[in-house]
């Protein structure tokens, strides 16, 4: 989990910066600086490695009750911690100032809809490495006896970690918003204030959602745990938002360049570009992990789900199918421009986030059956000495395959992504015949844009679906799976 972690955190530095130096065509200001803070943040990987394996292992959490029988480990993965919020608090100032300069200079009047959404990305992860710092020194102290015992790491713990995963969602549509623009030449038909709009929701919105976990606890007063259903649905209301502005933009600008039907404009897209097909994967996944998201922060089903393989099941829509192939689709665009070189074998990457899904649909579904089973998460062997059903370990038999199709698909696809640094020969136009350009064409005057709240109407239609399935079923298919 550190490492996926530490994925997330690298990919969205790294991109942070890159699409910051691209936004003003100047390159990035502060490169001493940038390389300093991720040498930081790789010193903290290291360290962070290092001191799950001194003593008593560590969990990602880094639990000083667990960490006290051995101060030592507990010490070096704090230590981790500690560099990656010092790296993640000081390289976004790089971008910042890199956004910034052209109005300090008098060049600019305002930022772009782009330029705001990176500066609030930037702000997001100082935010993130304020609060790992904010965790983890408490324990550091006390590691090296300067400190009492760190009481409340538990509860510092869970908003880091919510911050860390439900943070990645900004950056992912920030992406998408940049992505599209690349692939497409479109841009928002709403304008730009409207974008900067959303943007800003996640500032408000994300950070009373790392509550949420806490006012679900079953013992909690009713209007408490609806309370906090009602914080979990907070972060889905810019992500929805953002997704209508894009399709919606897109969708017009097609008809435009001649789409016709419901479905049919999707067909001018750019797919034969890797980048374009993660972003869809990242669409359809990032549409079925709200569907589950939204069953399981219900407060009646969250007890009963939150300890089951539910959760990594629907999880797993959101870490790989859309945060993840986001990061590689962008480093798909990103790298080779670099380099200036050709994008290593498009027509087998393209291909790649489609079997990713493929796997993941596997992984998810049966995942979501499993929970609603009883199947356990956090546990190595699920048959409990053969006293567990044998219908268990059948649907985690299945899981693996999917989790195996999926890993291996993400592994190709990466690995491609690199190739594109080092791959010998000249110099080419890095999407050479792989995008459109629609931004000399309007947008088809007076068009309807149906798809974006279609998909909306599916979402809604499908929580109610599953969520009936959660109270209706659930019991009896426990009673079945148990009986003898």
């Amino acid at each position: 989990m550190s490492i996926f972690f530490y994925w997330l955190l690298i990919a969205q530095a790294a991109l942070l910066l890159g699409f910051a130096a691209a936004e003003q065509g100047r390159g990035l200001i502060g490169r001493r600086l940038a390389w300093l803070s991720f040498a930081l943040i790789l010193a903290g990987f290291g360290a962070c490695m290092a001191g799950a394996h001194i003593g008593v292992p560590l969990l990602y959490d880094g639990a000083p009750g667990l960490g006290a029988l051995t101060p030592s480990g507990l010490l070096v993965f704090n230590l981790g911690y500690l560099l990656l919020g010092t790296g993640l608090m000081v390289l976004p100032a790089a971008a910042i100032v890199t956004l910034l300069t052209p109005r300090w200079e008098g060049r600019q009047d305002r930022l772009s809809a782009v330029g705001f959404a990176l500066f609030a990305w930037a702000g997001s992860l100082i935010v993130s490495g304020f609060a790992a710092l904010y965790t983890f020194l408490p324990g550091t102290r006390w590691a090296l006896g300067l400190g009492v015992f760190p009481e409340n790491h538990g509860t510092n713990w869970h908003i880091v970690f919510h911050n860390m995963h439900y943070l990645p969602l900004m950056a992912t549509v920030i992406l998408w918003y940049v992505l599209v623009q690349a692939l497409t030449g479109v841009k928002s038909v709403f304008g730009h204030r409207f974008s900067k709009i959303v943007f800003a929701m996640y500032l408000v919105f994300v950070p009373p959602t790392s509550l949420y976990h806490m006012f679900l606890e079953p013992d909690l007063p009713g209007a408490v745990r609806v309370t906090g259903s009602l914080l979990s649905l907070f972060v889905s209301v810019p992500t929805l938002t953002a997704f209508l502005i894009i399709i919606a933009s897109l969708e017009m600008y097609a008809r435009g360049q001649g789409g016709r039907g419901l479905f049919g404009w999707l067909r001018l897209l750019p797919w034969r570009h890797p980048a374009m097909s993660a972003l869809g994967v990242g669409v359809l996944s990032m549409g079925l992990g709200i569907v589950f998201a939204f069953v399981l922060i219900q407060e009646r089903l969250a007890p009963l789900l939150s300890d089951t393989f539910f959760v990594p099941g629907y999880f797993h829509f959101f870490t790989v199918g859309t945060v993840t192939l986001t990061l590689l689709a962008a480093l798909t665009v990103m790298l080779p421009a670099l380099g200036e070189r050709p994008l290593w074998r498009p027509g087998l990457l393209r291909w790649m986030p489609w079997l990713v899904f493929a796997g993941l649909l596997v992984f998810g579904a049966d995942g979501a059956v499993a929970g609603y089973l009883g199947v356990p998460r956090r546990v190595i062997d699920v048959a409990y000495q053969s006293e567990a059903p044998m219908l268990w370990q059948g649907l985690m038999l299945v899981i693996a395959v999917g989790g195996a199709v999926m890993a291996s698909a993400l592994a190709v696809f990466a690995a491609g992504v690199g190739a594109s640094l080092w791959r010998a020969g000249a110099s080419a136009p890095a999407a050479a015949g792989l995008t459109v350009n629609w931004a000399g064409g309007p947008a088809a005057p007076g068009a309807a844009a149906w798809i974006g709240p279609l998909s909306v109407l599916v979402i809604v239609a499908a929580m109610y679906l599953f969520t009936a399935i959660g109270f209706e079923l659930m019991p009896r298919i426990w009673c079945m799976s148990w009986s003898p």
